[in-house]
């Protein structure tokens, strides 16, 4: 597999490590060849450090995985300090994308305005599936003024590409996809985890589902805004190996995020570079 063109700049392969599966990079450097990847995306960053929900925070189970870790990190100045330029001296060739959360608005745009002078950095991942607490807890990805938005207040501030990671329960994908163009996005990323629960698994009561059942809803979603919108997509969700990396590549996504199946077996991202190298 060649080399791919996107952000204005080249990725040598088209696999990414996926947000919150892959910490900041430091936790796999002895485990796996971060340099040999196309890029990672960065757990996510909050302008102030948070603890997350209580354990367990994540639980098998047949089809995937179901995790609420609540967004764990240690704040975007322990992040400017520390975890990004460790990142940036490590890669020599891996691209880095920073995923960014928040509650608010104002959250998001902190925390661009904080890390857009690192120049190691690519893009960013605009995680637009967090709950915006100024309107009752309704995802931001969830309506389409909303989405605008908050896009065109990370935009007005980055002075890199943006990415905005969709929810796959949206009931249409293509259109809010759309709206992230038009306010600003280069690139979406699709799909980010499904609701979902089991009894007393997890310590927050319910969370995100991945892992292999993921796999067909965020290839759909993938052709559907190739095919529609035409924008840029980052496909993840349900990749364990080279054939799911290459249904997201035929439904159109321009690279492919790797998470859970990383978290099992993290050499399996550096496998599947390997292998689509191979043709």
């Amino acid at each position: 597999m060649s080399a791919v063109e996107l952000f204005g700049t080249t990725f040598q392969n088209p696999i990414l490590l996926a947000a919150g599966t892959a910490g900041f990079g430091c936790e796999l450097d002895h485990v796996l060849d971060l340099d040999s990847l196309g890029g990672i995306v960065t757990k996510a960053v909050t302008p102030e450090p948070r603890q997350g929900h209580p354990a367990l925070r994540v639980a098998e189970f047949r089809g995937g995985m179901l995790n609420a870790v609540g967004l764990a990190n240690p704040g975007v100045e322990r992040v400017a300090e520390h975890e990004l330029p460790w990142l940036a001296q490590r890669l020599a060739r891996a691209r880095i994308i920073v995923n960014v959360a928040g509650a608010t608005v104002a959250d998001y745009v902190r925390v661009i305005e904080r890390l857009t002078p690192l120049a190691a950095i690519t893009a960013f991942e605009v995680n637009a599936s967090c709950p915006n607490t100024q309107a009752g807890g309704l995802e931001f990805g969830a309506e389409p003024a909303s989405l605008a938005e908050l896009v065109r207040a990370c935009r007005q501030v980055s002075t890199r590409p943006l990415a905005v990671k969709l929810s796959p329960v949206l009931p249409d994908i293509p259109a809010m996809a759309r709206v992230a163009r038009d306010a600003g996005a280069e690139a979406v990323s699709l799909v980010n985890t499904m609701p979902g629960l089991l009894d007393k698994r997890l310590g927050n009561g319910s969370g995100g589902l991945s892992g292999p059942a993921l796999l067909p809803i965020g290839v759909l979603a993938t052709r559907r805004v190739h095919e529609l919108v035409g924008m840029p997509v980052i496909g993840v969700g349900g990749v364990r190996n080279v054939a799911d990396a290459r249904e997201y590549l035929a439904a159109g996504a321009a690279l492919v995020a790797i998470g859970t199946a990383a978290l099992a077996d993290p050499r399996v991202p550096e496998r599947i570079a390997r292998e689509l190298a191979r043709g």
